[in-house]
């Protein structure tokens, strides 16, 4: 992503980051504007890669995520969790169903709320939410490697069809991972951010079809992009912008069931060559090795007419070789291909368009390189090529990031790409309580499928009791995959009926109303925000009445009651008595005529809108965590956390100890140096020691602390490090005596040089100098011949550093001699005594005149002191006016 899309709206912008969470993968993007880098760009994981395994795992107390946690598959499928962002707030039994279909061995148990829940080899039990923290986690510590700074506000990519329990679920588990969610954007609005923002759209709108088939589910998702034109610093500039029309999906199509065809295909070829009724698929170990190898086998066939697959030690030490043909492959797949075309027939049918109105259908997602997917869209189409101009794996990832960049606070698109998405399902909320009469209106649409986001709305109900609000999806028959009822969310209302009772004795002029507001986030969140009671009273007032004594009162009265109207937020009566205050401390009326007044009763509407308490009650598999089961996952990550900082020092600690080793051997067994500066028996101890820590190191260290590979580090260390140094030095310390000498002779020259030619220089501070000098050569001779009479394998007499800091020392002394500047030429003065006679033959008049000359020269604060000196007797009157100028 070019620089020239971006700039930064401070001096040190704070980075963020998009993830793309998908069912099987997980990448990542960084926006961080530096001198020298790239300012977005995917981050690569520690194997060097663009795209990393969405996979977290619990092994033996440890957490693993990403590569760390593929690595174990084979060999511990129950203790790796796959597909955790699709079992988000999902009933437990469909959990279970989802594992069992896919062959995952995990050890599920229903959790409070009756959703699924993990339990660890050490029995301890893990919450959806908390594996999928984990890998958002690991996400987060991509970023920010690749940053080199921590990064804490991201926004998250998730699929079209993902509901109401699934959004919030995501974000509290990123809440969980300490990762603070800018938004939550749809992954076809990504991928139309990234499509959109290099492109100019002024002379052309088009509609664009993203059609985008992953590992779990297909969409196609229609897009029109427009431009309009917009005031710009008094300019008329054109701005592009896309409005997402309609999309449509398949939940549960992807490239995972094109894979599961061809995992049962070889289980049932394993089953027959082995017999006696075996069915290899009760066995996890083999199905994750079986799996592992078919994902390699379909990734063949997509350039390959023919691919093999083989399985070491599938199965009780047996191996399993087999072959398959494309052909083949197609014809186990021959009922999707027709399914995967269905999400673009509806999203056209939907929005009333044809084929030839789509100006391209862009492809994205791994499996859409399958190729008999391509030849089936091509012949839907009647295209002969397709639309592949964005990376099929990181579109979505870098178009977030593009709306993470302007949603940051320091970062900003310079070029402008207006983004219009809307809500993926129909919203209606319905009116439950006491007395409440229902008639065709009670369930009202709220917000209509494709509505735009962010967007609030407000509703409103006659009622005087407590009631209950419940929000829904507007279309049973549409819900997202594993939901079973279409009501989403509750929330109980309390305060409407004490404020009936308080103010139900007055007289109403309306029924009471209960106002209702709602919002739906940009990250497609539906919420009750709060609501409140609005009641409106009639009553009868006794007011003076209108004469032409009072009437400027009475109208500023009435303005005043008529404002209360608007607010309701004060007892006329309060009002009355303080206008009356008022009126008698602005116009005092005697009491006689006090008594002459006449009152008038006039009809006041008085409105009082009482704030109403909102309390979710949602329960069930789709409810967010409670406080109680937050803050448990929350200290049980924490302490994960603690556990991943100290495996991260050991790992590193024991490397560090690995590494010193063979080095050290290494060096004794090639470097034939080293037989110079060591004797023969300090050689055979140190060998003797390393082989000793060597057998410690794969033996009893495979479990050992942290610390204890610190202390045999330092143990090696203390033997080698000196024999190291006495090897470094038989090279750095001639270099550095000769590098001495040579600055000695130069200095010498430096002398003369300032003899000649600067010779303001104090002579005691040039003496210094060459004393210094003197002082540095003698110690340097009898230093070396010190070293000569001093073994190579023994502590050296003096070091290399003790030479470079000798000279550093005599340059800096040099250099502040050198600096002296020369002094400036002295300027001659006229004595005192020629300016005393000058001044007496000035005559008394041109004294006068240079004494009037230099007073008006003079500023104007020393001019105001001397003309009140000289006119001592001015008036009283006068003396304001001067300090007034003042």
């Amino acid at each position: 992503m070019g620089q020239k899309f971006l700039h930064s709206g401070c001096a040190a912008a704070a980075a963020v980051a998009s993830i793309d969470l998908g069912s099987e993968w997980l990448k990542v993007a960084a926006v961080h504007l530096a001198p020298g880098r790239v300012p977005i760009a995917v981050a690569i994981n520690e194997m060097s890669k663009r795209k990393s395994p969405a996979l977290a795992a619990l092994a033996d107390g440890n957490r693993l995520a990403g590569e760390e946690a593929s690595g174990i598959t084979a060999r511990h499928p129950s203790k790796v969790f796959a597909r955790a962002r699709d079992l988000l707030a999902k009933p437990f039994p469909y959990v279970q169903s989802v594992a069992q279909s896919l062959f995952l061995p995990y050890d599920l148990v229903p959790d409070a709320r009756g959703a699924a829940a993990v339990r660890a080899d050490d029995g301890q039990v893990y919450t959806v939410e908390e594996i999928v923290a984990m890998v958002l986690h690991y996400a987060s510590g991509l970023a920010e490697a690749h940053v080199g700074a921590p990064v804490r506000d991201a926004v998250v990519a998730v699929p079209p069809y993902f509901g109401q329990a699934e959004r919030r679920a995501l974000t509290q588990a990123a809440q969980l991972a300490g990762v603070n969610v800018l938004a939550l954007i749809n992954e076809h609005a990504g991928a139309a951010l990234q499509y959109g923002i290099d492109k100019d759209f002024s002379n052309e709108s088009r509609h664009v079809i993203f059609y985008d088939m992953g590992a779990g589910s297909t969409y196609a998702a229609l897009v029109y992009y427009s431009a309009y034109n917009a005031k710009e610093f008094g300019k008329t500039v054109s701005v592009n912008q896309f409005q997402v029309k309609d999309v449509r999906w398949n939940s549960k199509l992807g490239g995972l069931e094109m894979e599961m065809r061809l995992v049962n295909y070889f289980a049932d070829q394993f089953n027959k060559q082995l017999g006696n009724g075996v069915d290899i698929r009760q066995s996890p170990k083999a199905m994750a090795k079986l799996k592992k190898q078919v994902k390699r086998t379909k990734e063949i066939l997509s350039a390959n007419t023919a691919a093999p697959i083989s399985v070491e030690s599938l199965y009780n030490d047996l191996d399993f070789r087999s072959t398959i043909t494309r052909e083949k492959f197609e014809e186990l797949c021959e009922d999707l291909w027709e399914q995967a075309l269905t999400p673009v027939k509806e999203v056209l049918a939907h929005s009333g368009m044809k084929i030839d109105d789509i100006y391209a259908v862009e492809l994205i997602g791994g499996a859409t390189r399958v190729p008999k997917l391509q030849a089936k869209l091509q012949e839907f189409l009647g295209r002969s090529d397709l639309d592949k101009h964005l990376d099929a794996d990181e579109a979505i990832v870098l178009g977030a990031s593009l709306h993470a960049a302007n949603l940051s606070d320091g970062i900003k698109l310079n070029r402008k790409l207006g983004m219009i998405d809307g809500s993926t399902y129909g919203f209606v909320f319905e009116i439950n309580g006491p007395d409440y009469v229902k008639d065709e209106s009670t369930d009202q649409l709220l917000v209509p499928r494709m509505k735009k986001m962010p967007i609030k709305m407000f509703r409103s109900i006659r009622h005087s009791k407590d009631f209950d609000v419940s929000i829904s999806y507007e279309q049973a028959s549409e819900l997202p995959p594993g939901v079973t009822s279409h009501k989403f969310v509750e929330y109980a209302v309390s305060g409407l009926t004490d404020a009936s009772k308080k103010y139900g004795s007055r007289n109403l002029s309306a029924p009471i109303k209960a106002n209702l507001h709602f919002s739906l986030s940009r990250s497609g969140i539906l919420s009750l925000d709060r609501a409140e009671a609005v009641i409106e009273i009639t009553e009868w007032v006794e007011v003076p009445k209108k004469n032409l004594t009072l009437e400027s009162n009475s109208t500023s009265q009435n303005l005043s009651s008529e404002a209360g109207e608007a607010n309701g937020t004060s007892d006329s009566k309060e009002n009355m008595g303080s206008d009356s205050d008022a009126n008698k401390s602005s116009a005092p009326i005697d009491e006689s005529n006090a008594q002459d007044i006449v009152t008038e009763k006039v009809l006041k509407k008085r409105t009082f809108r009482v704030p109403l308490k909102v309390v979710e009650k949602t329960a069930g598999a789709g409810s967010v965590l409670s406080k109680e089961l937050y803050s448990e996952a929350k200290t049980r990550l924490e302490a994960l956390d603690k556990k991943d900082a100290e495996r991260r020092r050991t790992a590193e600690l024991k490397n560090n100890l690995e590494s010193y080793i063979y080095s050290m051997k290494e060096k004794l067994e090639e470097n034939t140096d080293i037989l110079t500066v060591s004797t023969e028996q300090e050689r055979e101890s140190f060998a003797e020691k390393l082989n000793e820590v060597q057998d410690w190191l794969y033996m009893d260290g495979e479990d050992a602390q942290a610390n204890e590979f610190k202390e045999r580090l330092d143990q090696l260390k203390a033997i080698g490090d000196p024999i190291l140094f006495r090897l470094s030095e038989l090279k750095a310390r001639p270099a550095a005596c000769e590098n001495a000498r040579l600055y000695l002779s130069e200095l010498q020259k430096i002398v003369k040089n300032w003899e000649s030619n600067k010779p303001w220089l104090p002579k005691k501070r040039v003496d210094e100098v060459v004393s210094e000098a003197e002082k540095v050569k003698t110690w340097l001779e009898e230093k070396e011949a010190v070293q000569k009479s001093t073994p190579v394998y023994s502590p050296p007499a003096f070091t290399s550093e003790e030479v470079y800091q000798k000279v550093l020392d005599l340059q800096d002394k040099v250099s502040s001699v050198n600096r002296i500047p020369k002094p400036k030429p002295k300027i001659e003065k006229k004595p005192p005594k020629e300016e005393e006679s000058a001044n007496k033959e000035k005559p008394a008049s041109s004294e006068s005149e240079s004494k009037e000359a230099e007073s008006t020269e003079t500023s104007s604060e020393s001019a105001a002191p001397e003309e009140s000196q000289s006119e001592p007797h001015k008036t009283d009157d006068s003396e304001p006016e001067a300090h007034d100028e003042l």
